[in-house]
């Protein structure tokens, strides 16, 4: 709703994607991006995030503690630095020079939720809910242009270190403004060996619908990996002309379309 109403308001896209995914990014009742987020197995909160500007320009942070908006802090990298990736300690000393406040990003909730886990240490992510461990949005303003942002704290309980698809160009977010733009959540680790969302934009170029386009990268994914029934892969994408598609392994996903000044949520078609 955030960057809807951005939108409305003639916000640019690259605006809109960051302020809407930091609506997220900031409430504590997602425990999969954030401030809130599920630590790993040592009890870390690290968040990774990318942005990408209609110009190609990106930005993106992996392995960031202390702060809330791993977005704004991407958008920082891409912005300020000659580089598109920061990482870890790095990172984290950035976000300080670039005036972020340090935030403790464990709550007593999910620190709760880690001392049960710690019992029985048994990693089996819950589909839709601990690996679907993102949220992504593309926006097109009304210029035509089309950004994208992507941000999570990654697989619940993950090994410390563990870095997903979500700050990676072309795996966890992609966009051409000639063309569209997508953006992944799920296993990231099957969304990486695949450049699942670089994939997407490619088939597009080549003549896809933007539904077309996401059927084809899972379907990708679920052939090359057997254990496809066992985890969630899920895609949205957009086209220049605003055409919107979405499809996903395991059914129980869904996205938000805000066009028009309606706001629709949107059940994705999806494989098994």
């Amino acid at each position: 709703i955030k960057a809807g109403e951005m939108l409305t308001a003639d916000a640019t896209a690259l605006d809109a994607v960051e302020q809407g995914v930091m609506v997220e990014e900031a409430n504590l009742k997602n425990t999969t991006v954030g401030k809130g987020g599920a630590p790993d197995r040592e009890g870390n909160v690290t968040l990774d995030a990318c942005i990408m500007a209609p110009d190609g320009n990106a930005g993106s942070v992996v392995y960031l503690k202390n702060n809330t908006h791993a977005v704004s802090v991407a958008r920082k990298v891409m912005e300020d630095t000659p580089h598109v990736m920061l990482a870890g300690e790095g990172a984290d000393q950035f976000a300080r020079k670039k005036g972020f406040a340090k935030v403790e990003l464990l709550t007593e909730e999910s620190e709760k939720a880690y001392k049960e886990w710690l019992i029985k240490k048994e990693y089996i992510p819950l589909i839709n809910i601990e690996n679907h461990d993102t949220i992504g949005m593309l926006c097109i303003d009304k210029n035509g242009d089309i950004a994208g942002a992507c941000t999570s704290s990654g697989l619940s309980y993950k090994m410390n270190g563990r870095v997903g698809d979500s700050p990676l160009i072309g795996s966890g977010l992609f966009l051409d403004n000639e063309i569209g733009g997508a953006v992944a959540t799920g296993m990231g680790e099957a969304i990486m060996k695949n450049l699942s969302s670089f994939l997407i934009v490619e088939l597009m170029r080549n003549g896809k619908t933007p539904q077309e386009a996401c059927e084809i990268a899972v379907h990708r994914i679920i052939k090359s990996n057997p254990d496809y029934k066992d985890f969630q892969a899920a895609f949205i994408a957009v086209n220049k002309a605003g055409e919107t598609g979405s499809y996903c392994i395991q059914k129980g996903f869904s996205y938000v379309k805000y066009q028009d000044g309606r706001n629709e949520n949107i059940p994705s078609s999806y494989y098994f």
